[in-house]
């Protein structure tokens, strides 16, 4: 089991930049790639980015591609999404999960998952 903490969230206006975190623990070996998904109020949880840990082989959703990067620390066993010129659609909560391989924006793939941070973007 692989054990993941979430940080960063929090509010910014439309055009603002966050940086997301997690952190992984456990056994973190049995792991492929890591991933962000969010999930916005009344709407089901979506693919935002993913990245292997060894190749370092990213994905993006369409949504967030030119405006999101996902980044990885292995010896920090850490995965950053850095979020630039945020939107409104950006809102709701994301979590980070781990396991995953291709394709890798398949949530059913990730058998770990954070407790989710909230991305709230005012317009």
């Amino acid at each position: 089991q692989v054990q993941l903490v979430e940080s960063g969230g929090g509010l910014v206006q439309a055009g603002g930049s966050l940086r997301l975190s997690c952190a992984a623990s456990g056994r973190t070996f049995t792991s492929a790639a890591m991933g962000w998904f969010r999930q916005a109020p009344g709407k089901e949880r979506e693919f935002v980015a993913a990245i292997v840990w060894g190749s370092g082989r990213t994905s993006y959703a369409d949504s967030v591609k030119g405006r999101f990067t996902i980044s990885r620390d292995n010896a920090k066993n850490t995965v950053y999404l850095q979020m630039n010129s945020l939107k409104p659609e950006d809102t709701g909560v994301y979590y980070c999960a781990a396991g995953g391989i291709f394709p890798l924006y398949s949530e059913s793939l990730y058998d770990s998952w954070g407790q989710g941070t909230q991305v709230t973007v005012s317009s």
